[in-house]
């Protein structure tokens, strides 16, 4: 009788408890996220964030910031000896050339790319083409070079793919036309880069987890491959390397702005779709928390020192350019304005408003004519091509 008295009473205790606290009784987590998130979020307090570092000067806050993320990007790849660059196939487009080369991208990895040279005399200034993610994998550096060689399978789903985000304009081939040289290659995991037995969504997560259990990571990788593309373009005879630029929409403007954060090798940059805060980006309804696809862009232990425009900050007081769509579903309006505050305050900060351009435009997640356009002429202001 005793005993049936005290499991009544533990009954009644827990019963009481869950309806006092029904969300917390029965889970911690809700659509893959802690109930707690937001606790989580205010925890992050950005320590390395110009805004938290008045006190030293710019140049050493700079050096610094950059020795942090450089440090939770590392281990990378070795670097190759050599490029041993080869022309596998080239054809002449209407005023510049299209190459299919292959190079030692690292001591692990020789790999196809892209390469458009204008015709005439160099050197010219030279774009790296940064694809976007998209969760589309069959194809990368062929959404932003028109490709060629290839199954009409291919070309197909290329065309289709520029034709939904780019409003089917080839942004390489559009650059090119106007006396760039183009390098765009391929992420890992995308394309030629792509699994043997066919790549899918649910492989990211299987590759970040099998890298990181090899002491590396997948943003790591992705771009320490970006930073030794620019390296390759800059040893190239027909580029100059004093005006190198890198663009990308998506994932590729991330890989953009992390590029122009890492290296002096690129002179200004060109972000379309891809600036927003941790605020406003973990949440329990965007994108990002679904992890899969997340992953490629996820540098272990940053977050912890700098928010994303803390991070694109590094590139200061460079050329920079930063679309957003008001309209975007992945990167909310609210966040993308935050972010871009933070960056105007800080090339505010340094005199150099002028080299800065942040810019909503009336479109969801898409990278249009007039958007090209545009970026074409920022880029025009600061590395242009000479008159022949």
């Amino acid at each position: 009788m005793k005993q049936l008295s005290i499991i009544y009473i533990c009954l009644f205790i827990s019963l009481s408890v869950q309806a006092q606290y029904p969300d917390t009784a029965r889970y911690e987590l809700t659509k893959n996220m802690p109930v707690y998130y937001k606790k989580m979020k205010a925890h992050l307090t950005w320590p390395l964030a110009r805004r938290h570092c008045t006190n030293i000067p710019f140049d050493d806050w700079r050096t610094k910031a950059r020795q942090k993320l450089d440090s939770c990007l590392l281990p990378v790849p070795p670097a190759s000896a050599t490029y041993d660059m080869q022309v596998i196939a080239c054809e002449q487009r209407e005023g510049y050339q299209a190459l299919k080369i292959e190079f030692n991208l690292t001591g692990w990895s020789r790999i196809p790319a892209y390469l458009l040279v204008p015709d005439g005399e160099g050197p010219f200034p030279a774009i790296v083409m940064l694809h976007d993610h998209g969760a589309h994998f069959s194809i990368g550096k062929e959404k932003m070079v028109r490709p060629f060689d290839v199954s009409e399978k291919m070309l197909k789903d290329a065309d289709a793919w520029v034709t939904k985000y780019y409003d089917g304009q080839y942004v390489g081939d559009y650059y090119a036309t106007h006396g760039y040289v183009v390098l765009t290659i391929d992420a890992l995991f995308w394309s030629e880069r792509g699994s043997k037995e066919g790549t899918d969504y649910d492989g990211q997560q299987a590759l970040a987890s099998n890298l990181m259990q090899m002491g590396m990571n997948w943003a790591g990788v992705i771009t320490y491959d970006d930073l030794r593309s620019v390296e390759f373009l800059a040893s190239l005879p027909q580029v100059d390397k004093e005006r190198i630029g890198a663009l990308g929409f998506s994932m590729g403007a991330h890989r953009a702005w992390m590029l122009a954060a890492l290296t002096d090798l690129v002179k200004a940059c060109a972000a379309v779709c891809w600036m927003n805060t941790t605020e406003y980006l973990m949440t329990l309804t965007n994108n990002q928390n679904r992890g899969g696809s997340a992953y490629a862009m996820l540098v272990p232990g940053l977050r912890l020192w700098m928010d994303y425009p803390d991070v694109a900050s590094i590139a200061c007081p460079k050329p920079m350019l930063f679309f957003n769509g008001s309209r975007d579903k992945l990167f909310l309006l609210t966040g993308t304005q935050d972010a871009y505050r933070i960056l105007r305050d800080v090339w505010k900060d340094q005199r150099a408003e002028d080299q800065l351009v942040t810019k909503l435009w009336d479109y969801p997640h898409f990278f249009s004519k007039a958007m090209q356009t545009e970026t074409l002429k920022f880029f025009k202001r600061h590395i242009s091509p000479r008159k022949r």
